[in-house]
């Protein structure tokens, strides 16, 4: 004997307030998208965003950092000593203010896409579109990090008078002195990209789900608005 079991039907309808009909998945695709995307953030807080090789012939197999939202890892103590003949800082002076208080950011920008499925008017937007600034402050504070690292060269140092300033590049090769540098953004960036990208599209199915519900209400109180103004004049 076999016993049916409840779905969710291509074909089932939401009664709007005016009387017209919706599907009800076009309600549950802009919830699911937006709490994908909470969730892609959240997850790309435990890969790293951005990563920097050395290679020089002292070194043969490279010196690398990798940098996450709120820790570095690598050969920090190598990079570090070469920095010091320069009269560089430690790798770890730059960013520490983002990164203590990156987690809870990202933690609050998760929020808020989720908050943002509780609401079904063009309001969802305001809670989602600060997710989209995440990835563009990040890139712009790297740069800014990476300028200032670049630029701080002691021209008193052991070897700071025989290097110019400069900037590590963000992506791709670059020269620093006898060392080649090679800069890539990593998995963790890309998840936050790629929550963006799903949250925009999470809203654009929102707008579509909701904006017909908003005008539905609109039309039904102007409906029984002027149901009552005939019922006064008659």
């Amino acid at each position: 004997m076999k016993i049916p079991i409840p779905h969710l039907d291509s074909d089932v309808k939401v009664l709007l307030p005016d009387g017209s009909e919706h599907k009800l998945i076009d309600y549950l695709l802009p919830s699911a998208l937006l709490m994908l995307a909470a969730l892609l953030l959240m997850i790309s807080m435990f890969l790293p965003y951005w990563r920097l090789r050395l290679y020089a012939p002292q070194y043969p197999k490279g010196l690398a950092v990798n940098v996450y939202v709120n820790h570095l890892e690598g050969d920090m103590r190598e990079i570090d000593g070469l920095n010091h003949y320069l009269g560089m800082p430690p790798l770890d002076e730059g960013g520490r203010l983002e990164r203590s208080i990156s987690i809870i950011a990202i933690v609050v920008l998760g929020l808020l896409l989720i908050a943002a499925v509780f609401i079904h008017n063009r309001w969802a937007a305001l809670f989602a579109l600060p997710a989209v600034a995440f990835p563009v402050i990040f890139v712009a504070d790297l740069w800014l990090i990476l300028y200032q690292y670049g630029h701080s060269i002691d021209p008193q140092s052991a070897l700071g008078g025989a290097i110019e300033a400069f900037t590590p590049p963000l992506m791709g090769l670059g020269k620093i002195g006898q060392f080649a540098t090679f800069s890539s953004f990593q998995p963790g960036f890309y998840l936050a990209i790629a929550a963006v990208m799903v949250m925009l599209i999470g809203l654009w199915f929102h707008r579509a789900a909701y904006k017909p519900l908003v005008d539905a209400r609109k039309r039904a109180r102007n409906s029984a608005r002027t149901a009552v103004a005939q019922e006064v004049v008659q």
